[in-house]
């Protein structure tokens, strides 16, 4: 019995592995034949239509020869003149006939000192001269009597040249008394006080009344005509940089006309001060803030090119995207030397004549075959 059951299993053995064998190699030739037919199919299909190719606009890179780099500094609104008023004589301050704010023109009385003392004073001395007037009279008769009684043996040299040394004192003390009143009369026009030009009146420090000593400060006048502008600019900036200049005041540019450019340095901020005219159509306020815009030209070789053409490469160096001879595209490495908020001045490696890929770069890959679509 165990012999025969041995044999029983084998025979179950083979036979199952025999089924299994053939199962497999039945899947398997029904695989070959269903690839062997779907690759005939697929011979037989007609192949797609080539993808189109993608359109690009190109500019092509010139090469300029420098850029300007734009440069901004901060001054202020100034007028031409200003002017502290003050009397050349002491004396009692009889009345200010301005306040601050007030518009004067040029001769216009601005404040008077009181001349009651010097009325009084030149009336005196017109009496005195009156005075000597009539004792001069009377010293010229004596002259002439005693000329004559001399000739006629009366009188003697002596009395003769007495009467003349009194003629001429007298006359001295007219011409002292003329120099005087001529004092007098100067004294009387310094008592007013005149706008010594066209403008408006920035500060008063006196109301009247006070006594006020010799070159004391009473009003202050600024000019009201073509004011200008002061601005310190650093040593680096040249004088024939500035013939072009810019400036804004209140977010309005005027056209600027160098001045005048101070040839030593201030010594707290180190620049150089210029001073510039602007025919402005608007009244300014003193003393306002006004930004000089300078256009400052650097020679260097180079190409402009705009931002959203640069891609960043590999360790932070900027590429472009060209299109070689055959509409290829390749990558060319460029340089940034300068860059203002659209544009880019840049140097590459590549030629003159170099064609890149303007609007988006970004929609093609290296190597790729693209069609031109726009030259700039």
């Amino acid at each position: 019995m165990p012999r025969r059951s041995f044999f029983a299993r084998a025979v179950r053995f083979v036979f199952v592995l025999t089924t299994t064998i053939a199962v497999i190699a039945g899947a398997g030739y029904a695989v070959q034949s269903g690839a062997t037919l779907l690759a005939a199919r697929a011979a037989d299909a007609p192949p797609p239509d080539p993808a189109p190719l993608i359109a690009v606009s190109v500019r092509t890179l010139t090469q300029d020869t420098g850029y300007s780099v734009p440069r901004s500094f901060v001054g202020q609104v100034e007028p031409r003149k200003t002017v502290a008023l003050s009397f050349e004589l002491a004396g009692r301050l009889d009345a200010v006939l301005v306040d601050e704010g007030d518009t004067v023109t040029q001769g216009q009385v601005i404040a008077r000192q009181d001349i009651d003392l010097l009325r009084a004073d030149r009336d005196r001395q017109q009496a005195a001269r009156k005075a000597v007037e009539a004792q001069l009279a009377f010293a010229l008769q004596t002259v002439e009597r005693s000329e004559a009684l001399r000739d006629r043996g009366f009188a003697s040299q002596e009395r003769l040249d007495q009467s003349m040394a009194t003629r001429d004192e007298l006359t001295a003390r007219i011409s002292e008394i003329d120099a005087a009143l001529a004092t007098i009369d100067i004294q009387l026009q310094k008592a007013e006080l005149f706008a010594p030009f066209d403008g408006r009146i920035t500060r008063r420090l006196l109301d009247g009344g006070e006594a006020v000593g010799a070159g004391q400060v009473l009003v202050e006048v600024v000019e009201t005509g073509v004011p200008q502008i002061r601005v310190g600019l650093p040593l680096s900036i040249d004088e024939s940089a500035m013939e072009t200049a810019q400036i804004s005041v209140n977010g309005r540019s005027y056209a600027a006309t160098l001045a005048s450019f101070r040839p030593d340095i201030d010594p707290v901020t180190r620049t150089r001060t210029a001073l510039f005219d602007i025919a402005a159509d608007t009244a300014l306020a003193l003393g306002q803030t006004a930004r000089l815009e300078l256009q400052t030209q650097v020679t260097e070789a180079g190409t402009w090119v705009p931002l959203r053409s640069l891609k960043e490469g590999d360790k932070g160096q900027w590429t472009l995207l060209v299109v070689d001879a055959d509409n290829i595209v390749r990558r060319a490495s460029v340089l940034v030397i300068h860059a203002t908020s659209d544009e880019a001045y840049v140097q590459g490696s590549f030629p003159p004549g170099t064609r890149m890929i303007e609007e988006g770069p970004q929609r093609v890959t290296l190597g790729q075959t693209v069609q031109i679509a726009e030259t700039f």
